[in-house]
């Protein structure tokens, strides 16, 4: 039977989060405190327009339930920290008044209230404070000990989350908050009432992970990678016996890896990584079946290392112009770098999986010819015959499962294996698609330029995509007298590929078709030299020079 959420989505203020009883634990691996001036600077900002607006919307909060008053934050740390060390830097300015002698008694019940609703009752033995919000191993000290003493600590050799808790609190201790003790706790009630929470509670981290899925594809960005993180670090460090100089390492390598991928590309990272040595598996099942591969501590801490090897890779295949291709000992693999070029701008990330255990296992020139004969699938499959992805997924997850167990060892295996050849579209099939192929050419012209720049290298003429123009022979916005050629169907050729050239600087504008053709016979591009064999430009010869364009695209682009 499946676990579902506890409770639906509720709306609830600061005050009510706070309230209660209720504590909050930010689960001992999660991220440290990050937050700088810009975001503190922005909830200023937001905290100000409550003097007009009465509520501000602070989005979405994702709780774990422990037990009746305990939760664990899975999303929401850095925003519940920050509210507190505003509330503490405003109830500092009402004991600033106490250590000036200013109404002291009523002052003292203030402090001692807000203390109790906000921050958290004194242990009669300690005397610190049982703070409602505990923080992760790097930050829970530090930050109890400001919520104890309602002032930083001036310990030496701080580490710098540490130094940024210090530094919020000293930013929120100076802005102006109210000049009396009733005006300060005003300002925390209306604060504290009029921040709005969205809480979500979950009852494991399967339901958070989906969780985190929805709302990240309705354009809510959640932290993923501290949810997985979690996870990862609960499995190590289950049997209490990993040291914490060890931990501290494993912790340096998760936030490599976030440093290296963003976390904007960590989940598609942390798929692909699976894809290449298990089943294929969507989206919505990865964190279940992440789960499979790292549920003992031993291969917990295996699945960790094997994701820091590979997030310089994905990141890399990401972008060809990385340095990290120019400091491989092997310069073989800068063969590779057009070719991931053109992956990259037609944003094709489907190959990523069979190219990361693809560098691992094969040589550097069997990895090179891999990336080339990919590329050409692609261009074919993805550019211009727009066949199914999901197709495309699942032999592209049997392609490289064959190359991680060691079946295939070289891009021939690739090139001559069912999969490829499943995909690969023939020659009549591309010849067909790219006959009356559309781009929009006013929102990919760079694509555009690039396709047609390939050609042209295919034709003898290198063109470097990013420094020509792209011309439409009949203008995007044409005069009147290029309607006697194409009448009202004038339009339908805007976007054929068939209706376009590169030149290396626009000088035609709108001229007239006698003209350009003239302009571009003396020219060395040779698809310029081709419609300069036209004597007029109508649809015939549109369809013509773009079947010839499809004839050349069929050798450009061809695995043989």
């Amino acid at each position: 039977m499946k676990k579902l959420i506890l409770m639906e989505p509720k709306n609830q203020t600061f005050q009510e989060l706070i309230g209660n009883g209720v504590k909050y634990i930010v689960p001992r691996f999660q991220r440290d405190y990050a937050w700088n001036q810009e975001q503190w600077e922005d909830l200023w900002a937001d905290i100000e327009t409550l003097k007009y607006e009465y509520y501000h919307y602070m989005g979405y909060i994702v709780l774990k339930q422990i037990d009746k008053h305990d939760f664990e934050i899975i999303d929401g740390q850095q925003r519940l920290i920050t509210l507190s060390l505003v509330i503490m830097a405003a109830i500092k300015q009402i004991q600033n008044l106490i250590d000036e002698e200013i109404n002291v008694k009523d002052n003292e019940e203030r402090i001692a209230v807000l203390k109790d609703r906000f921050i958290g009752s004194k242990n009669p033995i300690s005397l610190s404070v049982d703070s409602k919000l505990s923080l992760n191993r790097n930050n829970n000290t530090h930050f109890r000990y400001i919520c104890s003493n309602l002032k930083i600590s001036n310990t030496r050799g701080l580490t710098k989350t540490n130094k940024l808790i210090n530094l919020a609190f000293k930013f929120f201790e100076v802005k102006s908050m109210g000049s009396t003790g009733s005006e300060l706790a005003k300002f925390i009630e209306e604060l504290s009432t009029g921040m709005i929470f969205t809480k979500i509670v979950v009852q494991d981290d399967i339901n958070a992970y989906k969780i985190f899925e929805t709302l990240n594809a309705r354009g809510v960005q959640l932290s993923t990678p501290d949810l997985l993180k979690n996870y990862i670090f609960s499995i190590v460090t289950k049997n209490n016996d990993v040291p914490d100089n060890d931990l501290d390492d494993l912790d340096e390598q998760w936030a490599g890896i976030i440093s290296q991928l963003g976390e904007s590309n960590f989940t598609d990272f942390i798929r692909y990584h699976h894809n290449f040595q298990e089943n294929l598996i969507t989206k919505k099942a990865l964190f279940k079946s992440v789960r499979s591969l790292a549920d003992t501590p031993k291969k917990a801490i295996n699945y960790l290392k094997s994701l820091t090897e590979f997030s310089p890779l994905y990141a890399s295949l990401l972008n060809p112009s990385d340095a990290w291709w120019r400091n491989l000992a092997d310069n073989t693999y800068l063969d590779s770098l057009p070719y991931l070029e053109g992956l990259r701008l037609f944003n094709i990330k489907q190959p990523l999986t069979v190219l990361m255990i693809a560098f691992n296992k094969f040589s550097s020139k069997e990895f090179c010819k891999t990336i080339k004969y990919l590329y050409v699938l692609s261009i074919r499959y993805n550019v211009i015959c727009h066949l199914s992805p999901n197709e495309q997924e699942k032999l592209y997850n049997k392609m490289a499962v064959n190359i991680f167990k060691g079946e295939y060892k070289r891009a021939s295996h690739i090139k001559n294996g069912t999969e490829f050849k499943k995909l690969y579209p023939d020659d009549n099939t591309f010849l067909s698609s790219f006959q009356y192929h559309k781009m929009p050419s006013r929102q990919s012209p760079k694509k555009i330029k690039y396709l047609l720049a390939q050609i042209e290298a295919h034709l003898g003429n290198k063109a470097d995509y990013t420094k020509v123009v792209l011309e439409h022979v009949c203008p995007y916005n044409p005069d009147e007298h290029w309607y006697e050629y194409f009448g009202e169907n004038i339009h339908d050729i805007h976007d054929r590929l068939g209706n376009m050239l590169i030149l290396d600087k626009d000088e035609l504008k709108r001229n007239d078709f006698a003209t350009k053709k003239e302009y571009y016979s003396n020219l060395n591009f040779k698809l310029a030299q081709k419609i300069s064999t036209y004597s007029k430009w109508n649809i015939e010869n549109v369809n013509d020079y773009q079947k010839w364009l499809a004839e050349n695209a069929v050798q450009t682009w061809r695995v043989d």
